[in-house]
């Protein structure tokens, strides 16, 4: 059972064992992988699966993306929230 769950978390883009610092909203590990996105021509999968992750935090859920009303304006709120805390709580992250 603990082995099924874990498998679902990591399909799900979840950050195992991970938790972000406390008052902020994005891990470490987070920060790092949305800086390399934003400077690397090639992304991992693990770094869209860390983006994917600091989005479902910020409220977007894409589960319904079939049949929900709301898409785009959801993934783009999610992003835009994800994007401020990048700026205010990953400057370390960008400077390394």
């Amino acid at each position: 059972m603990l082995l099924g769950f874990a498998s679902a978390c990591l399909l799900a883009g979840c950050a195992v064992g991970e938790m972000p610092p406390p008052g902020r909203h994005l891990t470490d590990g987070e920060c790092r992988d949305l800086t390399a996105l934003k400077t690397n021509a090639n992304p991992t999968m693990a770094q869209h699966q860390s983006e994917l992750a600091a989005l479902r935090k910020a409220g977007y859920d894409p589960s319904p993306f079939w049949d929900d009303p709301y898409y785009p304006e959801d993934l783009q709120a999610a992003q835009r929230l994800v994007d401020y805390w990048f700026q205010t709580e990953c400057a370390s992250a960008q400077t390394q």
